[in-house]
């Protein structure tokens, strides 16, 4: 068997990465051509063949407030007579090598396979869901209130969603480019919710599929509320679509994880189903420290020991926080709190909600006090990833 080269994709070889990845999943990978202009592709070659590849991109992702740059991995692929060989590993150091020149710290991925992105680095920080309601259902539990609807994307829409992704750990700043590629790929129809002579305190976007004899199928895609009335507003909205749509699905992710169906439906009875999560990986420990945001009210200076890349030393670190900001830096102390690189993201991304579950999780401490005080730096925001790549 010849040796493997690995390539950035010229034209040739991004359509025969295309024709790969439609062989590979099965269907063709629109992803492929819509982010084209935006994403990098590299692949990996051999006796003239692209044989695995996949796409890659910076974008900002906010933790603590704050945007971090991030390598978004997505519609990756080895050729299936290339299984078994360890392939995906190598091609995957391929693909965060140049968007790691290009600055990201940190990487986020969603995949099927949970066990060979956990044997890389990545973990995920929390479970995902998507959700099925009766549109009936909500008819009944909500009230629209005193909220004019628009369709379309307007500035302040776009505006009120970037306030809102900073209010959680994990949400893309989306670039310009984000809501158009969105749109098409899905066929989005976007509305925004406001009282009147106010901004957008609310953005729903959905999209639908006819079914064969009557009706559609009705899947919300982005679900961004300022308020809980603006909220309410938008479910009573979606329950007016209760003459053509049985149900009302939110895509997995999209919901945002408060109790508002919890606390409001007449009948709670919807149907949540778990899909793969979405997964972080720590690419730069000081960088990701010192860019993140942090508690402003909180001052903290703990040794934790951290797993190297390789897995196979731990390094001591010195962990400081003050006044909304953090360092990281070598220390000799030993380590009052011991992360794995898996861990390391699941604590990055607020992912520990309690000491309890970080032990639960595996996370060793000789310092019940210090790992307390390493949960409350990250736990101020939840964990929540809404964009799918």
């Amino acid at each position: 068997m010849s040796e493997l080269t690995f390539a950035p994709a010229d034209e040739g070889l991004w359509q025969q990465y295309d024709k790969l990845a439609t062989r590979s999943y099965g269907h063709q990978v629109g992803d492929i051509t819509a982010l084209r202009e935006h994403a990098d592709l590299r692949v990996a070659i051999r006796d003239g063949q692209v044989v695995a590849g996949g796409l890659g991109f910076v974008v900002d992702q906010f933790f603590g407030g704050s945007p971090v740059p991030s390598a978004c991995l997505g519609a990756g692929c080895v050729a299936p007579e290339e299984r078994g060989q360890h392939l995906a590993a190598r091609m995957t150091a391929e693909r965060l090598r140049p968007l790691r020149e290009r600055g990201a710290v940190i990487s986020a991925t969603s995949t099927s396979s949970n066990g060979y992105a956990r044997r890389l680095g990545w973990e995920a920080p929390v479970q995902v869901f998507a959700w099925s309601v009766a549109a009936d259902d909500l008819k009944r539990s909500f009230t629209g209130g005193n909220f004019s609807i628009g369709h379309g994307l307007t500035d302040d829409a776009r505006s009120l969603q970037r306030d809102l992704a900073r209010q959680w750990n994990g949400p893309v700043l989306r670039p310009v480019w984000w809501s158009s590629w969105k749109e098409n790929k899905s066929a989005l129809a976007t509305y925004r919710f406001h009282s009147p002579g106010h901004p957008a305190a609310g953005v729903l976007s959905l999209a639908t599929k006819r079914h064969e004899r009557h009706g559609v199928s009705l899947v919300v895609h982005d679900f961004w509320a300022a308020t809980e009335p603006a909220s309410a507003a938008m479910l009573a909205f979606l329950g007016r679509h209760n003459t053509r749509a049985e149900t009302i699905e939110f895509r997995r992710g999209a919901l945002p994880p408060y109790p508002t169906l919890l606390h409001n439906l007449h009948r709670f009875r919807p149907i949540a189903e778990s899909w793969h999560p979405w997964m972080l990986r720590i690419l730069d420990v000081p960088e990701a420290v010192r860019l993140r945001g942090w508690p402003t009210d909180l001052t903290t200076a703990v040794p934790i020991e951290i797993e190297n890349e390789t897995g196979t030393s731990w390094d001591r670190w010195m962990f400081q926080m003050k006044a909304g900001t953090a360092e990281i830096t070598p220390t000799p102390a030993e380590g009052q709190v011991t992360f794995t690189r898996r861990q390391l993201a699941v604590w990055y991304a607020g992912g520990y909600r309690s000491a309890t579950s970080a032990r639960m999780a595996g996370v060793r401490a000789v310092s019940e006090k210090a790992l307390a005080s390493l949960v409350r730096s990250t736990a101020d925001l939840e964990p929540w990833l809404p964009d799918h790549f």
